[in-house]
């Protein structure tokens, strides 16, 4: 092999590498992302089948990601076009600021991504927050209610924790700090993996969200915050300003999911996802075709 050939086979495998790490443009479709949850990835289902349906216009799916960060850096870069995200999430852990009441949180997202070229819609209804879950019988006998509770006896327990709570400002520091926690240890986790590791007693605590699916299926007490440490987490769909401004039915579109899903309702879906096995595309499908968005 001559060294010309050599240098153009070692140049098209840089090229192809280049392509698989990143996140590339279709020029013909809208690229919808999502996190590496079911959560994410059935709002993004819902966000872009109802737009397929009521515009016509081709949607690309970006799923499974990676965590909030990765998502939102490829948000701001312009590699895709439209995310659901939540409000606390982008006041606290993106632009570091501090979050208020719901309304004025949603009011400071708006502010604080329009200047980033990326609006904020309208929430889809329901408030994903972070809480503790352990064993319903364990937390009876302890009387163990809320964080403030939980307190009194956290150094005996061993807790289960996404990644992505343990590092981030408005996750496991400040928690700590607020409440005066102390856990025996703190393991790190992905998030579908915490549920079956407090199921088999390799953890005693796990930081779960008020919507998981799972929490349909396991024996857990989900705490109380009972000083209000975390803010508010509404979910809501982000798109790229200019993509707005190109098409604005989008965004009249998007404004049909506000109000239409409450905890109860996500709760349902994530877990006919994660317990049941459902495919997401079946599961968005069924949702919006029972809200009346789109016709059976």
């Amino acid at each position: 092999m001559t060294r010309k050939i050599i240098i153009k086979c070692l140049t098209l495998l840089l090229l192809v590498t280049t392509l698989t790490g990143c996140i590339f443009k279709e020029e013909d479709a809208l690229i919808i992302g999502s996190r590496n949850n079911t959560e994410s990835i059935i709002l993004s289902n819902l966000m872009g089948q109802l737009i397929e349906d009521k515009t016509g216009i081709n949607v690309t799916y970006k799923e499974n990601l990676g965590g909030s960060n990765v998502v939102w850096t490829a948000m701001v870069n312009g590699k895709i076009d439209v995310i659901p995200d939540y409000t606390g999430t982008i006041v606290i852990n993106y632009y570091h600021e501090t979050a208020g009441n719901a309304d004025e949180t949603l009011a400071k997202t708006r502010e604080l991504v329009a200047a980033d070229g990326i609006t904020a819609l309208d929430s889809f209804g329901f408030n994903n927050t972070y809480t503790l879950a352990l064993d319903e019988d364990e937390a009876e006998s302890l009387g163990v209610k809320t964080f403030s509770d939980f307190a009194k006896v956290s150094d005996d327990f061993i807790l289960g924790a996404v990644f992505e709570f343990i590092d981030r400002p408005d996750g496991l520091p400040g928690f700590q700090k607020a409440y005066g926690i102390k856990f025996k240890e703190v393991k790190g986790m992905d998030h579908g993996i915490m549920y079956r590791s407090i199921n088999a007693k390799e953890v005693d605590v796990i930081n779960s969200y008020t919507t998981d699916g799972q929490l349909q299926m396991y024996n857990l007490r989900v705490l109380e915050d009972d000083k209000s440490y975390f803010p508010p987490y509404h979910a809501l769909p982000l798109v790229r300003t200019e993509i707005l401004e190109q098409y604005p039915e989008i965004g009249e579109v998007l404004l049909e999911l506000a109000g239409k899903i409450d905890e109860t309702a996500m709760q349902e879906m994530n877990a006919k996802v994660d317990n049941e096995g459902q495919m997401v595309e079946l599961v968005a499908k069924e949702f919006l075709q029972e809200a009346g968005l789109i016709s059976k």
